[in-house]
């Protein structure tokens, strides 16, 4: 029997959702026609193997479009995130139907009836006899032989339909799944005089439908992965970094200097955690240091590179060392590192006695500088990118700073879309909402609100250090 709908065809591409709910709106009225169908074949009185195989096919029909109902739900709803549910014990797709064949086998005159399908199904030459009931389990596996005997002495000492699946081995040596439903005939005694049954092959169904069991748990397997990834990536992040939101406080054994605030800015368009960090630290004799890096990547392998590399930086400078140096020794740190990376930073270290910051940076965007209302870039020693050459010089600058200036640092990717001096220009662009923020934490609110509102392909870090005294 020709299938009303088929799935053989593969679709040019993904269905819209429109699309699939016309086909469930299909599918449910199908249903209903063909359950029509099998009303009238009982309504008519009659017991002919003929009407005994059209309602077993309306049956598998039946069973089919529930299924087929079903599998397009979830298509158009999406992967379950929970474990799914159990397979369903009757064929899942019309498409599938590739071949149906019946038997009836006469309990008086111990004569079997095949349909010439149903050979084809079994593997069996159409000139050899049927097998009678008690020779078809020499087809069946030894593991699945159990299960066929019960569901066949139910059928005949209990009169109960049949409805179940067990494996062949064709005489080629190929394994094949028969799907069998059947019912018993009874005589004018009530006892068993014949049993029919329509028999299907089921094999392909089964291996579709293992292979979607088996990539449904393989995307929940990622998905639980990725989201055990981000938790320890986030961690990881949070352990290190100072907070991502507020004033950062420091224990100022002086007169405080800086006022300071950051943002950590995590990207829109997915879950990864990078490399992105941002750190202020105050050093012994009062100096402060400013820092921030990202280092290329994404996921937990590159948050533990990021912790290493600013353990690193804050050890380094706690020992003394200056910002040019500091950068070489990070350098050759990631160059002898197992698994090699790229990362950018900028270093500064802040003198609060004449107020004069010196730094270092690693092809990374430099800090901005707003003073008396107007903005500028410093202009940047050399530095290329960690743990691109070995044996790198860091060059160093010092700037000399006044009451009131506020340095800006970042990481790229701050202004989405734009890099370089084009995202400069953009930060620039904020003097005067800058120059009339009472304090640093409305600073970095000021940049959060024109620059981290949208859509960010990228993490992103942001500090503000505003001298005060």
């Amino acid at each position: 029997m020709p299938s009303h709908l088929s799935a053989d065809r593969p679709a040019a591409q993904p269905p819209g959702r429109g699309s699939v709910d016309a086909l469930i709106t299909q599918t449910r009225r199908l249903k209903g026609e063909v359950d029509a169908v099998r009303r009238d074949t009982e309504g008519d009185g009659t017991d002919h193997p003929r009407g005994r195989w059209q309602r077993a096919l309306c049956d598998l029909a039946l069973h089919q479009l529930d299924d087929l109902d079903e599998h397009l739900a979830q298509l158009r709803d999406g992967p379950l995130p929970t474990a799914p549910a159990p397979e369903p014990a009757t064929p899942a797709q019309g498409s599938l139907l590739s071949r149906v064949g019946s038997a009836e086998w006469n309990l008086l005159t111990d004569e079997a009836s095949w349909s010439a399908e149903l050979y084809r199904i079994l593997g069996r030459d159409p000139a050899t006899p049927p097998l009678t009931l008690d020779e078809l389990p020499s087809l069946v596996l030894d593991e699945d032989r159990p299960g066929l005997t019960a569901m066949v002495t139910n059928c005949l000492v209990d009169a109960r339909p049949i409805d179940g699946e067990f494996r062949i081995a064709r005489p080629d040596g190929d394994v094949r799944t028969v799907h069998m439903m059947g019912e018993p005939v009874l005589d004018t005694d009530g006892s068993t005089a014949s049993m029919w049954a329509v028999l299907r092959d089921v094999s392909e169904l089964r291996r579709s439908q293992r292979v979607v069991s088996e990539t449904r748990d393989s995307l929940h397997h990622q998905q639980q992965a990725a989201r055990t990834e981000h938790r320890l990536a986030v961690e990881l992040q949070e352990a290190v970094l100072p907070p991502w939101r507020g004033s950062l406080r420091l224990p100022h054994r002086g007169p405080r200097s800086l006022d300071l605030a950051a943002r950590y800015l995590p990207a829109s368009t997915h879950t990864m955690i990078g490399g992105d960090w941002y750190d202020a630290l105050e050093l012994t004799g009062g100096d402060t240091l400013l820092s921030v890096g990202d280092l290329t990547g994404q996921g937990v392998g590159v948050t533990s590179h990021m912790t290493m590399l600013l353990g690193a930086v804050r050890g380094m400078a706690m020992a003394g060392a200056r910002p040019g140096q500091l950068m070489a020794w990070l350098n050759q740190l990631l160059d002898a590192t197992v698994q090699p990376a790229l990362g950018s930073a900028v270093c500064c270290r802040y003198h609060p006695a004449t107020r004069t910051l010196v730094w270092a940076q690693a092809g990374h965007p430099a800090p901005l500088l707003f003073r008396d209302g107007t903005g500028r870039v410093l202009d940047s020693p050399d530095g290329v990118l960690l743990g691109a050459t070995s044996g790198a010089v860091y060059g160093q600058a010092e700037e000399t700073l006044e009451p009131g200036d506020l340095l800006l640092l970042h990481t790229d990717g701050l202004v989405p879309g734009h890099t370089g001096a084009a995202a400069a220009q953009l930060l620039l662009g904020l003097t005067p909402r800058l120059a009339g923020s009472a304090d640093a934490e409305d600073c970095i609110r000021a940049v959060v609100e024109e620059f981290g509102t949208g859509e960010r392909e990228d993490n992103a870090c942001v500090l503000v250090a505003r001298v005060t005294s």
